[in-house]
């Protein structure tokens, strides 16, 4: 059944104070085999070479995992219940199961990250067309979300559909797979909104024909201008290399964004270098490397321009943004880099206060 809405989605920017919000789950977590799914080794451990691949394998996550999981994101919708924000959850879905095109088939992979396929721009609610197979139907998950939203109002549209066949991963110098462009393939955690503005990361869950596509959709609407963030990270999402705190502040990854690269629409903005992460681990992986590094402890979700919720292991951040004026809400999530998402990938703000405003020079 689709989900109640009083009114459509309608998000701008990453900051203004959140009224409505999807939480992940962890619920039917399942990997896929990276040395039989090409698109699953360049997004999941697109760093690695084939030698430190060996022996891993896909398969189910380590129900430990999936139970504290959920224990950190009930928790998490708990807290920002109580802060007077709607949650809303995806739909249970057993991930194991196989889908399948002409060109290929793939397991699915979780609900944990909503950010990582949806992107609201203003009242729309658009599908990214992700370049890794096993997230083909993902979004299944949310349908009856996003339903609601649109019976409310809301415009709720898909990119076209990957074809994702082989092609689409050319391999580099060491044998490694990459992201061709000979079709619009990004995922929605490559893009921060700063309401008329948006970044786009060109990076391995991102291409340039991707970007061209967005930009064309955006035209459509008259008002809003796509800036490609290009040579700062090449792997996959924004978000643990940019953080907008508020209007006129930013938050940056120091071995990613340098003062030569901060993307033009930041440059007139003040600067946090985010301090070093302390590293909390990954106790249970069942062998396979982690799906994120520990810069995930940098991925933090804004409730309002003056509150954060922030990965409670890192002290020297929370202390760097309570300088600047932020108040913190620590939170963990004991298996973010296990199952790759930290406070801002695993939530969806759907709606929050506010217009569309400018807030670049």
């Amino acid at each position: 059944m689709p989900t109640d809405a009083a009114k459509p989605a309608c998000s701008h920017d990453e900051f203004s104070p959140l009224l409505e919000v999807v939480v992940g789950t962890a619920r039917g977590a399942y990997l896929p085999d990276p040395h039989t799914d090409r698109s699953a080794w360049l997004n999941l451990y697109g760093d690695l070479t084939a030698d430190q691949l060996a022996g891993v394998r896909g398969g189910p996550v380590d129900p430990r995992v999936i139970e504290e999981s959920e224990e950190d994101l009930d928790a998490l919708a708990d807290t920002l219940t109580a802060l007077g924000v709607r949650v809303h959850r995806p739909a249970p879905v057993d991930h194991s199961r196989t889908h399948a095109t002409p060109s290929w088939s793939a397991p699915g992979l979780y609900g944990y990250c909503p950010r990582d396929l949806a992107l609201v721009v203003g009242s729309a609610i658009i599908e990214t067309p992700s370049p890794m197979r096993a997230r083909y139907h993902e979004l299944d998950t949310l349908r009856h979300v996003f339903t609601g939203y649109a019976q409310a109002g809301s415009v709720w549209l898909a990119a076209p559909k990957p074809r994702l066949a082989d092609e689409l991963y050319p391999v580099d110098s060491v044998g490694r797979p990459v992201l061709g462009d000979g079709e619009p393939a990004f995922e929605a955690a490559n893009v921060l909104r700063i309401g008329r503005d948006l970044l786009y990361l060109v990076s391995a869950s991102g291409n340039e024909a991707g970007l061209r596509w967005l930009r064309s959709v955006l035209a459509l609407a008259g008002e809003y201008t796509v800036h490609a963030v290009r040579g700062v990270y090449a792997y996959t999402h924004i978000d643990s290399t940019i953080a907008l705190i508020r209007p006129g502040l930013v938050l940056f990854n120091p071995e990613r964004v340098t003062e030569d690269t901060v993307p033009a629409p930041l440059r007139s903005w003040d600067r946090i270098w985010c301090p070093p992460m302390r590293d909390t681990g990954t106790p249970a992986t069942g062998g396979r490397p982690p799906l994120s590094s520990p810069w995930i402890g940098m991925n933090l979700l804004m409730v309002n321009p003056r509150l954060a919720v922030v990965d409670a292991a890192q002290t020297d951040l929370i202390a760097a943004l309570e300088k600047h004026g932020v108040d913190v809400l620590p939170h963990t999530l004991r298996h973010a880099r296990t199952l790759g998402g930290g406070l801002h990938c695993v939530t969806l703000d759907t709606v929050r206060q506010g217009a569309c405003e400018s807030y670049v020079d």
